[in-house]
């Protein structure tokens, strides 16, 4: 465990704060899956913000100077109050106690009630990692007798973004006014999505950036009687008080 000279952590209302905590292995993983839910819960004025786990030094293309200046561009678009990137090895994270800490330092920094994973089950392993890691970071950050220096804090809710895994979602956010705004924080990323020679057999043609991104979401929005929506998966079941208030026609 870490230790720290300060015996008494600050007041929760002292510290910096977010509603809405999504939690990423790599700077445009959040711009992918859950940008368009950032854009509509920052409207409804609720603060967000993202954690990117690494740097980004192991991609294909670009340089992780490159993807942290457009990371920054990308969260100007998204309105999100608070990015950073933690130092984790990307290609190779890790479930372990050192690495849930670091996260678990952030969750008591921000205090949201909200944090989004992504689905537990992805192409690339650090993507999965993350979903196991995020979780058990969240629960360690509950526990009082684990010193980082700040009050512990469990979010309340954790959901996964689930817009790359073939399951049936438990639910969607209608994201049809910010389609474009989310489209735009991803191309913000140009060392990797702008044609270029490096790696053009790993990565779609710019060309087809838009039509593929633009698809998806009329996928999931369809799905729930909207134009574009962004899916989830909750793993616990769903609490209704009043049968005629549920959204979405069944004929």
């Amino acid at each position: 465990m870490t230790t720290s000279s300060r015996t008494d952590p600050p007041p929760a209302d002292q510290l910096a704060a977010a509603d809405v905590l999504a939690i990423a292995a790599h700077r445009d993983d959040v711009e992918q899956t859950c940008g368009g839910t950032l854009l509509r819960m920052a409207s409804r004025g609720l603060r967000t913000a993202i954690l990117d786990l690494t740097q980004g030094e192991a991609g294909s293309r670009g340089t992780a100077e490159e993807r942290g200046q457009e990371a920054a561009e990308a969260a100007r678009i998204l309105g999100v109050g608070w990015r950073q990137a933690l130092d984790l090895p990307d290609g190779a994270l890790e479930n372990t106690l050192d690495n849930r800490i670091k996260i678990a330092r952030v969750l008591r920094e921000l205090r949201p009630r909200v944090v989004i994973l992504p689905y537990w089950q992805a192409r690339h392993p650090d993507h999965a990692t993350v979903a196991t890691l995020g979780y058990e970071a969240c629960f360690l950050s509950g526990l009082k007798k684990v010193d980082t220096g700040l009050a512990p804090h469990r979010p309340f809710k954790i959901v996964y973004a689930s817009l790359y895994a073939d399951v049936r979602p438990s639910f969607i956010v209608d994201i049809t006014p910010f389609i474009e705004q989310r489209y735009q924080a991803l191309m913000a990323y140009r060392s990797q999505y702008a044609n270029q020679a490096a790696a053009s057999a790993l990565f779609v043609p710019e060309e087809e950036i838009r039509e593929r991104t633009f698809a998806e979401a009329r996928h999931y929005g369809l799905l729930a009687g909207v134009r574009y929506g962004e899916p989830f998966v909750q793993k616990e079941v769903g609490l209704v008080d009043d049968l005629t208030l549920l959204p979405v026609q069944t004929i």
